[in-house]
């Protein structure tokens, strides 16, 4: 896209010291350079039409000829847009009818394609082509657009006062050589046949074949990664469960990697950190989490200290771009056919920067609906910290 840019203003100024027919040919020059898409790109920078580049081009293929005589600059057909001036005020109310148009256009419940525009403004009196449409779409300044995850919705007043508070913690734990782990559970994935998103390098014309429906499939089940992330040396370790994503699963996580790293890890740690979402399994207000997490601690001998990350704000949490993020685009384009070929592709994955992944099978059983009492909540040796105890 940089690169157009500068072609536009290439072509800016060359035109201005150019013929019609020299035009023409220093475009369709160039499109012929930029081989396969080179008429597209040639079009959208230089604003000359598709037709006129591929005449340019069949005068490039041919002998040199005799000047011919170039029309006035201005001469030929008009545009639509300079014929009825009112065909814009009329694209916009059709594309952006609740601000500026008709509340009951009628593409107010539609997809509003170039072809469905070009068919409304015919209806309206300005017959059009859907490709004339797309440069006035252009010219008015739109362009195809995805949606972006942005709105967080209701955000509470200390939710940058929280952030700051769980970075105090983490640096402090790391600068006295504590262990300080982000975890979560991934997204929960079907296993079996089933397509999955991004692409791989095939032969050609061989793509994996994989079911045209997303059903699962019985005695296959769905997958639950639930991972650790060691944020001082970036390694991670994720459970693959089979079952129910529960605060015992999520706990019996965390204790699996502390037996398989961690101890190892940091033999002298008598205090762990974890950072979590405020929701789910490990959920600031699930007893459940609490009374397991009292069950980790008096088996490891560690102080667990837990800073939960405010609402909705779960895309600020490390393991999203530094494992789940890595993890997603190494099994990219293949279908996660088995538990034990989703624990391989997990644990092969690798970083430039360094990021190990270990994994494992977790065929345990963890129901759900499981009532905490009263005497087991007492059980609990829970200190609140001064700043918003219910997340520290």
């Amino acid at each position: 896209m940089k690169d157009d840019s500068r072609l536009k203003q290439k072509y800016a100024i060359l035109f201005q010291h150019l013929n019609e027919q020299q035009r023409r040919l220093a475009a369709a020059a160039d499109a012929r350079f930029f081989g396969y898409g080179g008429i597209s790109r040639l079009a959208r920078a230089s604003g000359l039409s598709r037709s006129t580049l591929h005449q340019g081009l069949k005068e490039l293929e041919g002998s040199p000829a005799a000047p011919k005589r170039v029309r006035k600059p201005g001469a030929g057909r008009k545009c639509i847009v300079e014929r009825t001036p009112a065909i814009l005020k009329e694209l916009e109310s059709l594309i952006d009818p609740l601000t500026r148009g008709y509340p009951m256009s009628p593409l107010r419940w539609t997809c509003k394609s170039t072809r469905q525009l070009a068919a409304a403004l015919s209806e309206q009196g300005f017959p059009v082509s859907h490709r004339v449409v797309a440069e006035m779409l252009r010219q008015l300044g739109y362009s195809l657009q995805a949606n972006a995850k942005m709105l967080e919705g209701a955000s509470h007043p200390d939710r940058d006062a929280q952030f700051l508070y769980v970075n105090r913690q983490v640096r402090n734990s790391l600068a006295k050589g504590r262990p300080v782990i982000s975890v979560d559970t991934k997204k929960k994935e079907l296993v079996g046949e089933y397509r999955n998103g991004g692409r791989e390098w095939q032969p050609q014309g061989t793509p994996e074949k994989v079911n045209v429906h997303d059903f699962p499939e019985a005695g296959m089940g769905k997958a639950i990664p639930y991972g650790i992330y060691d944020v001082g040396r970036n390694l991670g370790w994720v459970n693959v469960g089979r079952d129910h994503d529960t605060a015992s699963f999520a706990v019996e996580s965390i204790r699996r990697w502390w037996r398989a790293l961690g101890a190892a890890l940091y033999p002298q740690a008598k205090q762990l950190l974890i950072c979590a979402d405020a929701g789910g399994s490990n959920g600031y207000r699930t007893k459940l989490w609490k009374v397991e997490l009292q069950s980790l601690a008096d088996a490891t001998g560690l102080e667990v200290t837990v800073c939960h990350l405010p609402s909705g704000t779960s895309k600020w949490n490390k393991i999203e771009h530094r494992l789940f993020s890595h993890i997603s685009l190494n099994w990219r384009g293949r279908p996660l056919v088995s538990h034990e070929v989703i624990v391989e592709l997990i644990g092969s994955t690798t970083t430039q920067s360094g990021l190990r992944v270990e994994a494992q099978l977790d065929t345990g059983a963890y129901p759900t609906k499981v009532q905490v009492s009263e005497q087991q909540m007492a059980q609990v040796q829970l200190r609140r910290h001064r700043f918003h105890g219910e997340w520290n």
